[in-house]
């Protein structure tokens, strides 16, 4: 098989859509405007529990240019919860929250009424209008005082067999028996999803059932088809648009409320109806990272061979609905160990709904197991990356399965390299820089490798332009542009003359952009349609060069938009060439593509080490990152420059998590006190330093025909610990509770 990856994948090629972005071009989801457009704005609940009593909209009715006020007492009924089902299946298992479905309020800051008028302005101000009477009822929102609540998850109440069920692997606490035993108990705060983009959504009725809507979403075909079913309209009367997503790190991945009110209003007004919400209303509406307690054991050896471990975690949720994440699969597989047990917990409260967000689960679980293992490694007095590569794992122990592939000891030494590794102290505050005193730390993160179905239309023009359409979105990482790299390199046509379509429900099936599987699963189906060009444009060489009658695939070769002999270079046909002769404007094809079973003999992982030198300031306590090198074991890298992108980004992330982000409830009313930029904070460009981004860049061909491995996940698990443990090594202040701020270190 010719490797299209010796030409052009790893190049770091512009963006294709660079230019749209930066110019205004491209078109988010509240910058469509339609005919007769009309404006929705948003109430929110002012409790955390109760019944509405009363919804007061005579005054708003009466400000200029308000076309509605609708709440639970005025809504049509959105088909599938008139019928009590299931609007949309919920992540994991319960009742998604219903828009204006009844009375009842769930949590501070739920959606009760939706104002819609002939501008924005004028809506906001109705909005203000709006007078809401409750009956309050006593909330639960408190964490800590009700942890005693956690209950195990239904979804594994209905399935024993569950990932999320109780694990055991050898003797159950088996690291009991370990002569050195770490224990220690880990706290993460709840993390909102503040994309720069805020959510939106242009809901457009274009006949009694047909819908148009132009969303922030992570997919095209997934919300297009819990649209259809939560009105009950045939598939290929919804259409979705969302070419463009300013940002998504999970809160795309799911139907919200807001979208629901939107439409809802745009089938009483009978216009297009437009609502974004408030960065405010973000905190409320979109999910987030939930706050989650872990515990972890750790038995060893005294030289450093895991004996034993046990993870357990309780995560929030909210009362009407179980989300769950996958916070203990690393502890699963990670590390050799005769002895694994892990517990999850459900802890429902009155709250709205969590949701994955970036490195979901693993990013949570991560921190507490690396940082376990760094304190672990203090006690045995070891080296952390020694006691890591101790207990190095060649299959995976969690089901005895060989790697698909695995390079994460070259990660390893790469890293420790680049950072400077051997500077360390094994001495906390054994480095000092003036004031300032030096730690260094690691963090090991890894993300299934996945790859999923997917179809593209490919259409080469007789001019020897290429086009692709698929319905995957792009939510940052530059899906279009690894696409365009992808099909230069399989069918050789230069990336000007190709273009990626993308966003659009009428394009043929991709999935969500999520679980870091686009690359696998959309990066096949390009691979699969180029070879169907490939094969159409021999089958025809012929009528324009005779001396390519009866050749074989094996024989030729596919560059610079044209078709050569091997053993005869000179002697070639362009691809225009041969469209011309055949007398045809274009072929045009639609190919799908899905994974065979090859792969379940195999466990498929992508990894990653981070490693951070930090500074703490001996008198203040200050926190400054002042190096970060992250070495990522993703499969082939088609483009290092997005690649890099992704894990700059997941880096900035990790900071965010290990040193800033927090959430902070007033559990009086069950709000948040932090509920825009000025009090919630998130890292800065002075925040994050130069980040050194290594790539192994080896390919798995057990998970796709292109040897890639998913990357925008690993990107940040492993870096709030990694941060975690240089701090302790500069301070000798090992602090379990995130984030990490000046008072905790004082």
């Amino acid at each position: 098989m010719e490797n299209f990856f010796d030409k052009v994948a790893g190049e770091p090629i512009d963006r294709v859509d660079g230019r749209m972005k930066v110019t205004g071009k491209a078109k988010y989801a509240a910058e469509y405007e339609l005919p007769d457009m009309a404006y929705a704005v948003l109430v929110s609940s002012s409790i955390a529990k109760g019944t509405i009593r009363r919804v007061d909209a005579k005054a708003a009715l009466r400000a200029p240019g308000v076309l509605a006020v609708i709440s639970h007492e005025n809504s049509i009924k959105v088909p599938a919860h008139a019928d009590n089902e299931h609007p949309t299946e919920p992540p994991t298992g319960g009742q998604p929250f219903r828009a204006f479905y009844n009375n009842k309020v769930y949590f501070n800051g739920q959606p009760v009424a939706v104002v819609v008028a002939d501008t924005y302005e004028r809506a906001r101000h109705a909005a203000m209008l709006v007078q809401v009477e409750y009956d309050k009822e006593k909330h639960t929102t408190s964490f800590e005082e009700n942890i005693g609540s956690a209950r195990i998850p239904s979804q594994v109440k209905k399935n024993p067999k569950s990932s999320l069920a109780d694990y055991d692997r050898g003797e159950v606490d088996g690291y009991k028996k370990a002569p050195v035993v770490v224990e220690a108990e880990y706290l993460l705060p709840n993390e909102m999803h503040n994309p720069m983009e805020l959510q939106a959504i242009t809901a457009h009725w274009t006949a009694d059932d047909k819908l148009t809507v132009y969303d922030k979403v992570q997919g095209t075909k997934p919300t297009q088809a819990a649209f259809a079913k939560e009105w009950k309209l045939p598939v290929q009367n919804v259409k979705v648009i969302a070419e463009f997503v300013g940002g998504a790190f999970g809160n795309g991945l799911h139907q919200w409320p807001h979208e629901t009110a939107a439409i809802i209003a745009a089938k009483m007004v009978k216009r297009p109806v437009k609502l974004m919400l408030t960065r405010e209303q973000m905190f409320y509406m979109v999910g987030y990272r939930p706050r989650t307690w872990q515990k972890v054991a750790i038995g060893a050896n005294p030289d450093g061979k895991i004996v034993g471990i046990r993870h357990e975690a309780i995560g929030q949720t909210s009362s009407y609905e179980d989300f769950t994440e996958s916070v203990l699969q690393q502890t699963r597989m990670m590390y050799t160990s005769p002895n694994v047990s892990t517990r999850y917990r459900l802890l429902p409260l009155d709250v709205s709904t969590p949701i994955w967000m970036r490195g979901p689960g693993e990013a949570t679980g991560a921190f507490a197991l690396e940082s376990a293992m760094d304190e672990l490694a203090f006690k045995l007095n070891i080296d952390p990356i020694q006691l890591r590569l101790i207990n190095h794992t060649d299959v995976d122990p969690d089901n005895g399965l060989p790697w698909s592939t695995k390079y994460l000891k070259e990660c390893i030494q790469l890293g420790a390299e680049k950072i400077g590794w051997s500077n360390r102290s094994m001495k906390p505050g054994g480095r000092r820089s003036g004031e300032w005193l030096v730690g260094y730390g690691m963090g090991v993160g890894c993300f299934g490798a996945h790859r999923g179905a997917a179809a593209v239309r490919a259409r080469l023009m007789a001019n020897g332009t290429l086009q692709f359409q698929s319905a995957v979105t792009d939510i940052g990482p530059g899906t279009g542009t690894a696409m365009v790299q992808i099909a230069s390199g399989q069918i050789g046509i230069s990336p000007d003359k190709i273009t990626f379509q993308l966003g659009n429900s009428d394009f043929p099936q991709a999935p969500n952009q999520g679980g870091s599987a686009t690359v696998a699963t959309v990066g096949s189906a390009v691979v699969a349609a180029c070879n169907v060009l490939k094969e159409k444009l021999l089958g025809m060489a012929a009528s324009a060069e005779k001396r390519f009658t009866d050749v074989k695939m094996e024989d030729v070769l596919f560059s610079s938009g044209q078709i050569s002999l091997k053993n005869s270079p000179s002697v070639g046909v362009a691809y225009t060439d041969i469209l011309k002769k055949e007398n045809l404007p274009e072929i045009d094809i639609i190919q799908d593509s899905k994974p065979g079973t090859e792969g379940s003999k195999y466990s498929k992982y992508s990894f990653s080490v981070h490693f951070a030198e930090v500074h703490v300031h001996a008198l203040t306590g200050r926190v400054k990152v002042n190096k970060v090198v992250s070495c990522a074991d993703a499969g082939t890298i088609v483009n290092k420059k997005t690649a890099g992108n992704q894990i700059i980004g997941g880096v900035a992330g990790g900071i965010g998590m290990a040193l800033q982000e927090d959430a902070v409830m007033d559990h009086r009313f069950g709000r948040y006190i932090t509920k825009d930029f000025a009090e919630y904070h998130i890292p800065v460009h002075a925040d994050v330093p130069h980040v050194d981004v290594i790539f192994i860049d080896k390919p798995d061909y057990i998970i796709d025909p292109m040897g890639t491995k998913g990357l925008g996940e690993i990107a940040i698990i492993g870096v709030a610990p990694a941060i975690a443990n240089a701090i302790f090594n500069a301070s000798g202040k090992r602090i379990r509770e995130l984030p990490i701020t000046v008072d905790k270190l004082v």
